[in-house]
């Protein structure tokens, strides 16, 4: 069967590595992508498929009742993934209004839309239509030394972001049990891999480490967050969407705990092994900074219902998937310096307590 996906936030981090992902994984397969192309949108990150037949692009916010509902209708989706999100902690810190309006009333306009269309779909084709919503561990809050978040963890958001991300997922359960639509959650660990914004750790770290300038840690570096590899996560979406069951939650972990201080290290590692400096190592630029208000200690992912289930396991180990990203961004700092060109100059945000 030949699938439609429309995908929301299709120029970001992860929905960019979807879209290549389901391009390449099914021949048949045709994306329309919606995306604001607010600061994270990046349409050079499908640039490759531009010429693509099977791709198409509409630049839109997910708010706007009447674009949502007009792509709909006219594209007749077979799946639709929600990506599109206000992301970064830091932002929400400085600025929460847009992580409300975008991640809470975006995503209920989408369910909104969404149930119009399922509403009017034959038998079968509601049986093939499914909803999945793209969210994240953080909506789980903080972790002590042991334990690790599951499906039945009991939501404690800390951040402005993480509370936005909890409200959306509530949202998405509450369209299934009331109005029977065929949702799908997933709730991920940290992603890392090509196309990721320059604001989040990995990139800040490798081009400041080649300007020549101090690499922020964040207090004393020992916050830990649970590593997953961006391609082995749009397997997981891809799984869960062909056999989950509908109105469950499905968790996504990389199975690789570190410390942000040993993620530092390791970047610096493969930089002195990559881009040698004339003297001495990257790691010796690392500089401790003030920690963010509401800095999480500790996340761990626990996979075992998808791994049990739908026989998902992510491919890569914290090793190769950190060789493949350090060098995936010495091979691509085009990319990064038109970023770079705008807005945004790897500066600090996050601080401001409200």
């Amino acid at each position: 069967m030949k699938i439609k996906y429309f995908v929301t936030g299709g120029a970001g981090f992860i929905g960019a590595n979807f879209i290549h992902y389901i391009i390449g994984e099914e021949p048949d397969a045709r994306v329309l992508n919606l995306d604001k192309l607010t600061y994270a949108g990046n349409p050079d990150s499908l640039k490759s498929l531009d010429s693509n037949p099977r791709y198409h692009f509409r630049q839109g916010d997910i708010c706007d009742p009447k674009l949502v509902e007009d792509l709909l209708v006219e594209f007749q989706p077979t799946v639709i993934v929600h990506f599109a999100a206000e992301s970064h902690v830091d932002r929400s810190i400085d600025g929460p209004d847009e992580f409300i309006n975008t991640n809470i009333l975006g995503t209920y306009n989408l369910l909104k839309q969404a149930r119009k269309l399922h509403e009017g779909l034959s038998k079968d084709q509601k049986g093939n239509f499914r909803f999945l919503h793209v969210s994240t561990d953080e909506v789980f809050g903080s972790l002590g030394d042991s334990g690790c978040f599951s499906e039945e963890t009991p939501y404690a958001p800390n951040s402005p972001y993480s509370a936005s991300k909890a409200s959306s997922d509530h949202l998405v359960r509450a369209w299934f049990h009331t109005y029977g639509l065929p949702v799908l959650t997933t709730n991920c660990s940290n992603n890392y891999g090509p196309y990721q914004f320059p604001e989040k750790l990995i990139p800040v770290i490798v081009f400041n480490a080649l300007d020549g300038k101090p690499l922020p840690v964040y207090g004393d570096g020992s916050n830990i967050r649970d590593w997953l590899y961006v391609e082995d996560h749009c397997r997981a979406i891809h799984r869960v969407i062909q056999k989950g069951e509908t109105g469950e939650t499905y968790n996504v972990g990389g199975h690789n705990e570190k410390t942000n201080l040993e993620v530092v290290h390791t970047i610096c590692g493969l930089l002195d092994e990559f881009r040698p400096k004339p003297s001495g190592s990257y790691a010796d630029q690392i500089t401790f900074v003030k920690d963010r208000p509401g800095h999480d200690k500790r996340y761990a992912i626990d996979a075992g219902k998808i791994g049990r289930e739908l026989d998902w396991r992510p491919l890569e180990s914290f090793e190769s998937g950190f060789r493949k990203t350090v060098q995936w961004y010495l091979d691509n700092t085009e990319w990064v310096k038109k970023i770079l060109d705008g807005d945004y100059r790897l500066e600090r945000i996050g601080l401001e307590k409200r």
